[in-house]
């Protein structure tokens, strides 16, 4: 049987490592596509002794270039997770962040409709989608209605308007996703858990057992789920999820990034005191973001695994 063709976009960014990471560990037989901008910072050689896998560094927004990799590697699957993934980053160039995350989706599209339509996608959204909700939509189902508060959540509600557009219009095959915030080893220090660990570590290594951050609004709570099981329900969801179907990716825990910080200093033996830097304080910050998992669990069965206290110490524990 012909192996089945598997395209990776942002193939080298935190979450591409680890899908790779995981159809390594489980010997899943695909041949891979990466695509990124950039070359992986990670090794693709120390997989291919499971896995058949290339990379074509290409710029989505230029669609002649997409078709190029098309004519070569004809994907019967695509995991799109390329964007501009920070939030902060949209805030300070939200005409870059939305033409990038809205037009590589497009000219995606565009070249999977003149290939092959029914290749299946998963496009990957946010859970800052939904924005500021109130008490009395905690845990967030996905029949919430969207109402983003940053370019970023602007982009991604674009792109999954599209994806249904597409879907109803033109008979694509794309599941949707809302994945909230997930963090893991190999993640970059520009994002909030990883910076936190970073900077405490550093006043560790300094030879002291207290020291002083500054962070933005420590009050405010997220739903942290694990990359590794984040991955997991891609792989799932690309196999088995209903086309036009948009599902939360999120543990359904809450937790303050004051306490976040709590548990790594505490990890670290280190007391850690917080300060509030003003200019780490965006336009607007979404207070309180805690999902729903019912439907991906009663759909496909997939649930988070792996608790929190375990991800921040594999990520305080990293060798690389």
């Amino acid at each position: 049987m012909t192996m089945k063709k598997l395209m990776i976009t942002g193939v080298s960014g935190f979450v591409g490592h680890h899908f790779i990471q995981y159809l390594y560990d489980n010997n899943i037989k695909l041949e891979i596509c990466g695509a990124d901008l950039r070359e992986p910072t990670y090794r693709l050689e120390q997989y291919r002794d499971r896995l058949d896998i290339c990379f074509s560094k290409i710029n989505l927004l230029d669609i002649e270039s997409i078709r190029s990799v098309f004519h070569k590697f004809t994907p019967d699957y695509i995991l799109h997770l390329a964007s501009f993934s920070s939030v902060a980053y949209s805030w300070q160039h939200p005409a870059d962040s939305f033409v990038n995350n809205t037009n590589l989706f497009l000219n995606l599209m565009t070249v999977v409709g003149e290939t092959n339509k029914q290749c299946r996608i998963l496009s990957v959204g946010s859970s800052e989608e939904y924005g500021n909700v109130i008490t009395e939509d905690v845990p967030i189902k996905e029949r919430l209605k969207l109402n983003p508060s940053n370019p970023y959540a602007v982009a991604r509600v674009s792109q999954e308007m599209l994806s249904k557009l597409y879907v109803e219009s033109f008979g694509y095959n794309i599941v949707m996703t809302r994945s909230f915030n997930h963090i893991g080893p190999w993640q970059d220090t520009r994002f909030v858990v990883p910076s936190f660990i970073s900077r405490i570590r550093s006043i560790k290594s300094s030879g002291v057992s207290e020291g002083t951050i500054e962070t933005g609004d420590t009050s405010i709570i997220r739903d942290f789920v694990d990359v590794r099981d984040v991955v997991r329900a891609y792989y799932m969801l690309l196999k088995d999820a209903k086309s036009g179907s948009v599902y939360n990716i999120c543990s359904g825990n809450g937790i303050t990034l004051k306490d976040v910080i709590r548990i790594i200093a505490d990890k670290m033996h280190v007391e850690i005191k917080t300060k509030v830097n003003p200019a780490f304080i965006r336009p607007t910050d979404n207070k309180i973001i805690i999902g729903e998992n019912y439907k991906i669990f009663n759909e496909i069965g997939w649930k988070p695994e792996i608790p929190l206290e375990k991800t921040l110490e594999d990520m305080i524990c990293q060798k690389d």
